[in-house]
C-alpha cells in the first residue's frame, strides 16, 4: 500500500535517481532507496507528496511492470 507523504528530512538524506526511461523530458519521475522505504516523487515537484512502499511491495511491483 503507498501512501502519500513528504518529509523534509528523510528527503534531504535520500539519494533520488531520475528514471532512465525519461530520457531529456521534463515529464519524469525519481526513486529513492533506503532499507526501510522506497519513495517516488515527480521530479518537478519534488516536495510534494511521495508515494512510499515497503521493500517488498516494490519488488512485486517491478516483477509486475516486468511480466
Amino acid at each position: 500500500m503507498w501512501r502519500p507523504r513528504w518529509n523534509e528530512s528523510v528527503s534531504a538524506t535520500v539519494h533520488w535517481r531520475k528514471s532512465s526511461h525519461s530520457g531529456e523530458e521534463s515529464n519524469c519521475v525519481e526513486v529513492g532507496i533506503t532499507r526501510v522505504v522506497i519513495s517516488v516523487r515527480d521530479s518537478k515537484a519534488p516536495r510534494n507528496a511521495t508515494l512510499a512502499f515497503s521493500p517488498k511491495l516494490w519488488s512485486a511491483f517491478l516483477r509486475s511492470l516486468r511480466a
